[in-house]
């Protein structure tokens, strides 16, 4: 056993959240992503249980991007004894204490509600970690250039390459004992008009991958003409357009969209368009630092970062609201899993002259899934909201490839078909669709571990 390399995946197994896989090898113990689950309460509640590994037995953690279902676990992890080394990319480190922070402060804020507003079963509401859990995570981060080998013991090394999913996103790719075992991260689009297009990577013994569209393509629609028709659509009622996204990735893209349009004279010039989420202005505010990971001019650049109306506090959303006149409203979370996109939520969704449109991925279980699958009916703060608002959804914006997208990385990523490919970070029909595909179409084998399944790659002897 101590010879032995072997995968255990702890969250993102069969489920699309709370990636964590654990890597064992004989010099070190190493998670790649430490994420937190979201959408449906089960997988929430995992989020308070103990972790399944010792943190102060693990040696490094590595982030593959800062969104929060890859990273959000973080605090926790060192609040719970892990003292290694944090390693990702510059971009990613900054966007991820954007994130942690901002994540700790809504928790604080929605159990400060809860205790308040008593609608919990609990006598008394506790975040799960707070903005000092978060920073003291934040202070053990050490970021690696792209493309750039790590050394992390005399038989292992990490490379990071581009995947296009959010600024700063990568593939990890480890060499370990002359293995190569390469886990994708969530895996961008190749059509973005943001970020670069995944990077090729080389030889992989072992690919871990994501495969949240593996049954799914999305649609092939003219992004900005449908974004433009939604918007005029609405705006000509008077109404509202109401965006909820996440904070980092979508809303950088859907302002330079906007932007684009106001340009081009597609909407109105004047229309007002508010960003209700300090973390996405930080976010935003670092493209402009790192113009060698997307594709925006600097004048582009500058124009995202600054021409929208930036709310950083509740008075301020509570203003927006009483504003009457058209306008668009991005604000976080994508899912509508929480922030202050639900205060929005709950004052337009019963106005049938407004419109939430939904841009994302909608995990199982969340509010957005429900709106996506035609629900009339909300639960948002222990009450029941009518929702009367149009509700549409554009797919093509969505940061993750699609199947055929997944396969064409497969195919133009490697220099050789991996021995085995481990699909994760999907539904169980999108994984077994996927799995279907990729074994009769190109006689890979594929294999979908199950949570804490411990799976043994090779032997070092």
């Amino acid at each position: 056993m101590k010879n032995n390399v072997s995968l255990t995946s702890f969250g993102a197994a069969q489920t699309v959240t709370g990636s964590k896989h654990l890597l064992r090898t004989p010099e070190l113990t190493i998670l790649i992503d430490c994420g937190l689950f979201q959408g449906i309460k089960e997988l929430r509640l995992k989020n308070w249980q103990p972790p399944e590994v010792n943190p102060a037995e693990v040696d490094v953690v590595i982030i593959t991007h800062a969104h929060l279902d890859h990273c959000g676990y973080l605090p926790l992890f060192v609040k719970n004894g892990f003292r290694g080394r944090i390693l990702m990319t510059p971009p990613t480190a900054e966007l991820a204490a954007i994130i942690l922070k901002d994540s700790a402060e809504i928790q604080e804020e929605d159990a400060e509600k809860v205790n308040k507003y008593g609608y919990s079963k609990h006598a008394i509401a506790k975040p799960l970690y707070t903005v000092k859990d978060a920073e003291r995570a934040i202070a053990q981060f050490e970021t690696v250039e792209h493309s750039v080998s790590v050394q992390l013991s005399d038989n292992v090394d990490v490379v990071f390459r581009k995947n296009g999913h959010i600024l700063g996103a990568c593939s990890a790719c480890l060499s370990v004992y002359g293995k190569s075992i390469v886990f994708s991260g969530d895996i961008g689009r190749y059509d973005s008009d943001l970020l670069l297009p995944p990077s090729h990577i080389g030889d992989a013994d072992f690919v871990v991958m994501e495969s949240t569209y593996g049954a799914r393509l999305h649609q092939e629609e003219d992004v900005f003409e449908c974004l433009a028709k939604i918007i005029n659509k609405t705006i000509w009622k008077g109404g509202t357009v109401l965006i909820p996204c996440f904070a980092v990735g979508r809303a950088q893209e859907l302002m330079h969209a906007i932007n684009q349009l106001k340009q081009e004279s597609r909407i109105p010039h004047h229309l007002p368009v508010f960003l209700d989420s300090p973390m996405a202005a930080e976010a935003t505010d670092v493209l402009s630092r790192y113009p060698h990971w997307h594709k925006l001019t600097a004048e582009q650049c500058k124009r995202v970062c600054h021409e929208v109306i930036i709310n950083k506090d509740w008075h301020g959303t509570e203003k927006i609201m009483n504003d009457k006149g058209p306008k668009i409203i991005l604000s976080a979370s994508g899912m509508l899993s929480g922030g202050r996109i639900l205060e929005y939520v709950k004052h337009y969704a019963p106005h049938t002259h407004h419109t939430i449109l939904l841009v994302g991925y909608q995990a199982e279980g969340t509010r957005g899934r429900a709106l996506q699958n035609g629900s009339r009916i909300l639960k948002i703060h222990g009450k029941s909201v009518q929702v009367n608002a149009r509700v549409e959804t554009i797919s093509s914006l969505s940061a993750h490839a699609d199947q055929s997208e997944l396969i064409k990385w497969l195919d133009t990523a490697f220099s050789r078909k991996p021995e085995k490919i481990f699909l994760v970070h999907g539904d169980h029909d999108a994984q077994q669709v996927l799995k279907n595909k990729l074994i009769e179409e190109r006689g890979m084998d594929v294999y979908i571990p199950q949570q804490n399944e411990e799976i043994k790659l090779f032997s070092t002897e």
